[in-house]
């Protein structure tokens, strides 16, 4: 019997196979690290463009420090032709030492917190391989064992009550009984998005941002129309991972931590019985 869908007495079932266990939290901890040495990395110039050239005035995401009129400090963040105070936050926060300064993201958030690009690139190029050979390594096992078709396709039925899912998830209506021990349509449709979409595109451009790569691959730089329009997609694409992450998180809580929790660690869920 399919480990992944073998029932474990009457109301928990054996939900995530070791495979699935084990990528998932080496994934969290390539994530976390992937994002703070990022920041870092952005930290060195904190600014956005599209084509190949970093021009100031096509920049379409500027983070920075200036001044108000009376002296001021001030952190400000624009993005396209609107700017935004920031102050505290992005542009100027507090450094470790408890000094204002001037960077794009506060040193809470960045690995290492002090100013170390290199240091930062280093962190970030070790855990980006090791994320890279975890997804494969992922991959493979679901396409061998059938996972993703089994587990993460959406079904038509599914793909017709999509509205129905929406709203039940807006009230915070979370599915019991029989309906509980498969995804539902939203959370498939996240994990392909991520793992089909997002995944794939933040390694693809971060490999285009590499000079030595950019040798070898010339035809990368030319599908995503040169190293900066790269960079801000790869930004992007981070972006969106970041916000899935925290709606998984949240979805998490609310849908109850320690049954949820359980699952990720020894594979068992607990079922409620449908109403």
């Amino acid at each position: 019997m399919d480990a992944e869908n073998k029932a474990i007495g009457e109301s928990v079932i054996f939900r995530h196979a070791l495979v699935v266990r084990l990528t998932h939290w080496v994934n969290v901890l390539c994530l976390l690290v992937l994002l703070m040495s990022g920041l870092q990395i952005f930290n060195a110039h904190s600014r956005l463009y599209f084509g190949n050239n970093s021009v100031p005035e096509n920049a379409v995401l500027v983070m920075r420090a200036a001044q108000k009129a009376d002296g001021t400090p001030v952190g400000l963040t624009t993005i396209g032709n609107t700017t935004f105070d920031t102050t505290g936050v992005l542009g100027l926060s507090t450094s470790a030492g408890g000094q204002l300064e001037a960077r794009g993201f506060p040193s809470w958030i960045t690995m290492p917190s002090y100013r170390d690009l290199a240091t930062g690139r280093r962190w970030h190029f070790f855990f980006a391989w090791a994320f890279v050979l975890n997804g494969l390594a992922y991959l493979a096992y679901s396409l061998w064992s059938g996972h993703i078709k089994r587990d993460l396709a959406p079904s038509r039925p599914q793909l017709r009550n999509i509205g129905h899912d929406i709203l039940e998830h807006i009230r915070l209506r979370f599915p019991k009984g029989e309906e509980a021990k498969h995804y539902n349509v939203l959370q498939k449709l996240a994990y392909l998005a991520v793992i089909f979409v997002l995944l794939p595109l933040v390694v693809l451009t971060g490999l285009t941002m590499s000079p030595g790569l950019d040798a070898a691959f010339p035809f990368l730089v030319e599908v995503f129309g040169g190293r900066q329009s790269a960079r801000t997609i790869h930004f992007l694409c981070a972006t969106g991972i970041v916000l899935f992450v925290i709606i998984h998180v949240g979805m998490v809580l609310v849908s109850g931590v320690w049954n949820n929790m359980r699952s990720m660690i020894t594979g068992r869920y607990r079922i409620e019985p449908a109403e």
